[in-house]
């Protein structure tokens, strides 16, 4: 165990640490530290996060397509390729999960004014104010779930997250 890891709280992946050294005490299992640490994060975060799209009757993946439309500005408009490398799915998943937000009247298709021979998926009225109650209460949950945190902690993780995830994508 390593002095910074004496000095604080012990976690479940400090006991997977322990696990392991006993067991392959040659094993230098350092980077399963922040690795599990991440991982685990996320597994407990989800089902918080979702918690939050469910208040609104929104699953992950229809949140974060609302959303990407949303955030993309006026008029909330994107091509399905554009969407579907956002969101990192197949074009025939995205098939799928558009036929169900234009069913539930959240998105629609439209006429692309620079390509006659395809279409834009676009946010409706329904689909905007849906998605600014759902993002307002997110952004809330979410300030909830990171609070115990002293901000300058949330700064140095932030920026160590975003190092790493730099790396990952480079």
């Amino acid at each position: 165990m390593t002095d910074s890891a004496k000095q604080r709280p012990r976690d479940a992946v400090d006991t997977i640490l322990e696990q392991w050294h006993r067991e392959r005490p040659e094993l230098d299992t350092t980077p399963m530290g922040p690795i599990g640490r991440i991982n685990r994060c996320a597994a407990l975060l989800t089902p918080r996060l979702e918690a939050g799209y469910a208040a609104y009757d929104l699953s992950v993946w229809e949140f974060d397509m609302l959303a990407t439309l949303r955030r993309s500005g006026a008029p909330y408009c994107l091509s399905p390729t554009a969407l579907f490398s956002t969101l990192m799915v197949t074009s025939g998943t995205m098939t799928h999960r558009l036929k169900r937000l234009e069913t539930r009247q959240l998105i629609e298709r439209v006429a692309n004014p620079d390509d006659a021979r395809s279409l834009l998926v676009q946010l409706t009225a329904q689909g905007l104010a849906l998605i600014d109650r759902a993002v307002e209460s997110h952004v809330e949950n979410e300030r909830r779930l990171l609070e115990t945190l002293p901000a300058d902690v949330l700064v140095e993780l932030d920026a160590s997250l975003s190092r790493l995830l730099r790396v990952l994508e480079g």
